[in-house]
């Protein structure tokens, strides 16, 4: 028996099929082919402290964090609103009765906050058309389903994550189809800078945390949005990114703001054990954007271990299949001016 997923929309649908039903087999195991291309450092590789140079006689060594392993965030939309301070855009439908009522009715329709006191008008005003269109049952484009690179924070609501280090690079990988960013390790931003899809990111450690940085994220292409809500951003977006692992005692806050704001998905590409009380892998980000935002705003992701279908800690693969349009119970269907034939 081998499975793929397929993302329509925002749905991810999961098929199956025994060996012969189809001409060809397909596994993907992506993470096994990187792994052994980029190869992992083991636990206790050191690295340059960030501002002081490789060359350095005088510099001190730290022990990297070993954030090795698959995580998944099973969880939609995605981001965790912060405990106290600014947050992000957070959906204003919600599901009405059954287990998860109360919580973001992600799965049906997406409308944005727009009256977060962190949108400026003009955003405000892009949250709130974007959610008209939500709203009256047809699916807005977003990057997700149409198949765009996602930018920073967007990029964070993907269900899975697995992080490749080594002394000058972390690489990450993403299930949503097959993502990938790279973050140059203890080194500054460059003076002259193509904007680009996930922008330039460079990276150090503080203790026992990975600090990322990030600007340059490109503008000039369709569906530029920081979240599922069309909030949209400018060439000023700066996003710092701060991963590490915390036992189930500091996770179990960030678990319940999630389980409270988030619609649990099931059926992810990714699994998580619910019960699992072992170490989590905390990603708390600050988000600016001085044409789009009147403060600062931050968020977080509490990842557990993942695991696929079969229990294993292997990769899936998720096909990306384009579809701008979901309808809904009692949505009026579009219908052609005339016949195509």
């Amino acid at each position: 028996m081998a499975q793929f997923a397929v993302r329509a929309g925002r749905h991810e649908f999961f098929a199956s099929y025994r060996e012969g039903d189809m001409h060809r087999q397909r596994h993907f195991v992506l993470i096994m082919t990187l792994a052994s291309a980029v190869g992992m450092p083991a636990w206790g590789q050191t690295v340059t402290p960030a501002g002081e140079s490789a060359s350095s006689g005088s510099q001190s060594a730290t022990a990297i964090p070993d954030f090795s392993g698959l995580w998944a965030h099973p969880s939609f939309p995605g981001f965790e609103p912060p405990a106290s301070g600014p947050g992000p855009v957070l959906n204003k439908s919600r599901m009405r009765v059954g287990p998860q009522a109360g919580r973001s009715a992600a799965g049906q329709q997406l409308v944005g906050d727009y009256t977060n006191p962190i949108l400026k008008p003009q955003a405000a005003q892009a949250v709130k058309t974007h959610g008209e269109l939500e709203a009256s049952g047809v699916g807005a484009a977003n990057p997700r389903n149409q198949c765009w690179p996602e930018p920073l924070p967007f990029i964070f609501s993907n269900t899975g994550m697995q992080m490749l280090q080594q002394p000058h690079q972390v690489t990450f990988l993403y299930n949503e189809d097959h993502e990938v960013r790279r973050v140059r390790m203890n080194e500054p931003h460059p003076a002259q800078m193509t904007p680009s899809w996930y922008g330039d990111s460079v990276g150090h450690y503080e203790g026992d945390t990975l600090v990322i940085d990030t600007v340059g994220i490109k503008t000039g292409r369709p569906l530029a949005m920081a979240d599922w809500f069309g909030t949209p951003y400018t060439g000023a977006l700066h996003v710092i990114e701060r991963y590490r692992l915390i036992d189930y005692e500091a996770a179990k806050e960030a678990l319940e703001r999630d389980a409270k704001e988030n619609l649990q998905a099931a059926g992810t590409p990714l699994s998580i054990d619910p019960n699992y009380r072992g170490k989590h892998l905390q990603l708390q980000f600050t988000v600016e954007d001085e044409g789009v935002f009147t403060t600062p705003w931050s968020a977080t992701i509490t990842y557990r271990p993942g695991f696929n279908w079969r229990g294993a800690a292997e990769w899936p693969e998720v096909v990306c299949a384009e579809d701008a349009y979901e309808y809904y119970p009692g949505a009026a269907l579009p219908k052609a001016g005339k016949p195509d034939f």
